[in-house]
């Protein structure tokens, strides 16, 4: 009985799908992963300098606050942003 199913013609088919099923495992592991290996210091919260951006936009402080205040954060922090 010669045909499709015995000539291997099914067999590549299946073939064909064991390799896309192996595409999309690895793709997926590899998007799954790729904000793995990002700044683990960000824990999602607002920097000193931010915060007082932020509150003197709002109006919370006034600009000599927030220039008395930024002074002490780049002093105790050693750096200035």
């Amino acid at each position: 009985m010669h045909g499709w199913f015995y000539d291997g013609g099914y067999m590549m088919g299946i073939h064909g799908v064991w390799w896309l099923a192996l595409l999309v495992v690895t793709g997926g592991i590899l998007l799954s992963g790729s904000g793995r290996f990002t700044d683990r210091t960000d824990t999602g919260r607002e920097a000193p300098h931010e915060v007082l951006r932020r509150r003197l936009a709002n109006g919370d402080i006034t600009a000599a606050e927030y220039e008395e205040r930024k002074a002490l954060l780049d002093r105790d922090g050693g750096r200035s942003t």
